[in-house]
């Protein structure tokens, strides 16, 4: 059992209901950046001050990754995003309503994350638009090639930085075939591998999701908590990061290249043993000749209060370095 979690078969977590958790959340959100977004019902959180004459972006999967997905909803990011459930892939009624909620003539594009509740139902949306609509599927990470809930590589962290740099080409005016094509450079630049050293709980099981003994560690996990690699003793965390580098690496030439670096938090994982991470990063990108062009440290897809860290490197060109830079008013981006 992990104490900081439940005591006894006491759930214990700052929250009302469990079944108020997603709602309760969105509102909270909304009322603290009301100039940034707004709700529009079964879990659509769009822009304020919606986009016309340009392409629309549409994101999103189940909650409890906060501040994904609402939280890089702005401009020069999303147009809207649309949360399920806890861990869960909002339904494709929901997915095309937040996509009539923000068309335009120009069109739309989904970036979905590689979970097959997540893929089914955008897709069907897209099916069902009436405008022009175009999908990508996110799968960064390398740990495993299938695993619960997918059917090939699983979309993590690296999601952000699809997020962004489509959503910069967008607000540049860009054609729906150019932000699709971006939006896949992206992909194709991208890769991602975590590790964990505690669970979460879902607020509706009330249990954790897995169980870890104090000394052990689940190397590759997803950020549903679906097992990774292996589970073993746990380690220093240069070691932990020389392994998820080794494994990025290996996947593909980062060598002579410049990259952006994301060391992200699983949620309850404070900033001191993040920055000790990236500091190792830093060190072995250097000593690799990787030459690091922007590094960003903090919570940007979480999984609840999980204790652990992935890390994300996407290899750059001078375009996709442009529109990375590019303004966002997204209030989860600290570019």
């Amino acid at each position: 059992m992990c104490p900081c979690t439940v005591w006894g078969a006491i759930m214990k977590k700052l929250i009302n209901k469990a079944e108020n958790v997603e709602a309760e959340m969105v509102e909270g959100l909304v009322r603290a950046f009301p100039d940034i977004i707004a709700d529009r019902g079964d879990g659509i959180i769009v822009r304020t001050h919606q986009k016309v004459g340009k392409v629309a972006l549409v994101g999103g999967g189940g909650s409890g990754h906060e501040p994904a997905h609402c939280g890089y909803v702005g401009k020069g990011m999303l147009d809207a995003a649309v949360g399920g459930p806890v861990f869960t892939s909002p339904s494709a009624d929901a997915v095309y309503k937040a996509i009539c909620e923000v068309a335009t003539d120009e069109g739309v594009l989904l970036i979905a994350k590689n979970y097959t509740g997540d893929v089914l139902n955008f897709q069907m949306a897209a099916d069902m638009a009436s405008v022009d609509c175009e999908c990508v599927v996110v799968n960064d990470d390398v740990a495993v090639e299938d695993s619960t809930f997918t059917a090939g590589r699983r979309g993590v962290a690296g999601t952000v930085f699809v997020h962004k740099i489509a959503g910069a080409k967008a607000e540049a005016g860009a054609s729906l075939t150019d932000v699709k094509a971006i939006a896949e450079r992206v992909i194709a630049n991208v890769r991602s591998m975590g590790a964990a050293i505690a669970p979460c709980t879902v607020p509706a099981a009330g249990t954790p999701g897995f169980e870890l003994a104090p000394d052990e560690m689940e190397m590759g996990i997803g950020i549903h908590g679906e097992p990774g690699v292996r589970r073993e003793r746990m380690r220093p965390v240069d070691e932990i990061v020389d392994e998820l580098l080794e494994h990025i690496l290996s996947d593909l030439d980062f060598v002579g290249r410049e990259v952006a670096v994301l060391v992200n938090g699983s949620g309850g994982t404070p900033l001191m043993e993040l920055a000790i991470a990236n500091r190792r990063v830093a060190r072995l990108l250097e000593d690799k000749g990787i030459s690091t062009y922007r590094t960003l440290v903090g919570n940007y897809m979480t999984s609840i209060e999980m204790q652990g860290f992935s890390l994300t490197l996407l290899r750059l060109d001078d375009e996709l370095k442009g529109l990375l830079d590019a303004p966002a008013t997204a209030f989860a981006w600290r570019g």
